[in-house]
This record gives C-alpha cells, structure tokens and sequence, in this order.
C-alpha cells in the first residue's frame, strides 16, 4: 500500500515536472517568434535548443550568486585588514539590495567611518544616521539575521548621542532587546555579548541626574550592575578569546570599579598590546596606556 503510494507521488512529479518544461519550451517558443529580428526564416525550435537555453539561464543566476558571495567574501577581508575606505566604497555599490548580508554590512561600514579622523563632525553625524537606514533596512530584509539585530542596536544606540540624553535612555530597552535577540539567534557571537555587556556597565555607571531622567521615562528604570557587566565581558572572552581590544579593555575598567586593581592592570596590559590595526585598536591603546599610568600611581 505504501509502496502504491509511492508510486502514484512520483507519477505525479513527473507529470507535473514534464508539464512545466513543456511550459517554459511554448513561452520560450513564442518569445523567439515575436522578436524583432529581421531573418528570413524561423529558428527552428528543438528540444536540445530549449535544453541549451535553460541551462544557461540558470549558469547566469548560479554565477550571479557566485558574484555575491564573492564581494562578501571580499568586503570580510576589508574589514579583518582594517581598510575602512575601502570597505565602504565596495558596500555602498551595493547600497538597494535585498539581501540583509550586504546591507548590515554596509552600516558596519558607515559607523566604521565615523571614527576616521579625518571626518568632519558634520560628515560623522551624518554616517551616523545612514548606518542606522542601512541597520533598519537589513532588519526588515531578514528578521532572523543576528548581525542585523547586532547593528541595529548599536547604530540606535549611537543615533542617541545626538538625539540627547532623554531619547538615548528611552531606547534603552530597544536596544538590550534586540542584543538579546542576536544572541538568541547567535550565542556564539562574542561581540553581541560584549555589547550587552558594555549596556550593563553604561547603566552601572549613570549619574544621578541620569538616573532621575530615566525614572521620569520609566515606570521601572533600567538598571545593571558592574557584577554583571563583568559577567557578560567574560562570556565574550570565553567564547571567542582575545576577538576585540575594546572587550580586553572594558574588563579592565570593570574591574577597576570593583577595586581588583591586579585583575585590571592584567586587562588592561592586555588591551595595551593589541595590535592596533582599526583607529577603535589605536584609541584602545591609547586610553589602556593612561589608566595603566594612574593604577601604577
């Protein structure tokens, strides 16, 4: 019975396979028909010109994805050598496609730029607000992009530094969500972690008068703890050891505010040494430089 119904499945996708081809041949058929050349004769149509046909329509979408792959490919290599520039002006070709890849990219792009020293105030603001287009727009390409929520939350978070203290801390709670949205999505991502975890100790170091505009927002303020700040820091070393300067020096400045001055000047050594290939590497270094300098007071 089984093997019966089997059978009359496959019958079935045969069918409705060969029916299809049949298809495509008459539309194929019709089209050659129709053109606009001006020959004598008609091209006879054949079942191994209709063959050839397909087959290369379907070359021409394989290489086309091959061609995407391969500027992905491409702009990781940018990025992992710290070309900047570059980078940006590879993406930005690519600034109305649908596919989120390249579009979280290109945000990742333009907030890189922002930290270039030679861009003008008004040129970094304005990056600003196009990474986050380009973070929103992969967001709405694909929900279940972990790097898309990644960026989003970061470039959101950056946007506040403009919008002030009131609208930054009200979109708070939207940016831990979508951090823990690409974890969720992501747990081995270790830079989604170091965010979340540079979100605690941001809250863990509020001033009193940002803690009083945050409870005129909130019903139940936002609120974190260096402990868990630590905690996330951590998790992200543990995941993908030594990934990022920024988290060797986020451990540091953690522990320094829980007064482990041994286990913060290992951090902070730590983030000292790095190689510098980013300008992010470079001010890392610098500012590890200066809080070694005054531990060692």
């Amino acid at each position: 019975m089984a093997s019966a119904s089997l059978s009359a499945a496959f019958r079935r996708f045969v069918n409705r396979t060969v029916k299809i081809r049949r298809m495509k041949e008459c539309i194929w058929t019709e089209r050659i028909r129709t053109s606009n050349r001006k020959a004598s004769f008609l091209v006879a149509v054949t079942p191994l010109s209709f063959l050839i046909f397909e087959r290369v329509a379907h070359f021409s979408s394989v290489r086309a994805l091959d061609s995407a792959q391969e500027v992905l490919e491409q702009a990781d290599y940018l990025y992992s050598c710290g070309e900047t520039q570059k980078l940006h002006q590879l993406l930005v070709r690519h600034k109305d496609s649908d596919d989120a890849e390249f579009l979280w990219r290109l945000a990742r792009a333009s907030r890189d730029l922002t930290s270039l020293s030679s861009i003008s105030a008004d040129e970094k603001k304005r990056l600003t607000y196009e990474a986050l287009d380009y973070a929103k727009k992969a967001l709405e390409k694909d929900e279940a992009s972990f790097a898309a929520h990644k960026w989003f939350a970061i470039c959101l978070s950056d946007v506040g530094d403009y919008e002030g203290i009131k609208v930054k801390l009200g979109n708070s709670y939207i940016i831990r969500n979508h951090l823990e949205r690409a974890i969720e999505l992501n747990p081995k991502d270790a830079t989604s972690i170091h965010i979340l975890g540079y979100w605690c100790f941001a809250f863990a170091e509020l001033a009193w008068y940002q803690r009083k505009v945050a409870a005129v927002i909130f019903a139940s303020p936002p609120t974190a703890t260096y402990e868990e700040a630590l905690a996330f820091f951590l998790k992200a070393e543990e995941v993908d050891p030594n990934f990022y300067s920024k988290n060797l020096l986020m451990l540091g400045k953690t522990y320094m505010m829980l007064s482990d001055v041994q286990r913060a000047t290992l951090w902070l050594t730590k983030a000292r040494d790095y190689p510098a290939v980013t300008e992010e590497d470079k001010q890392v270094h610098k500012e590890a430089l200066e809080l070694l300098k005054k531990l060692n007071r």
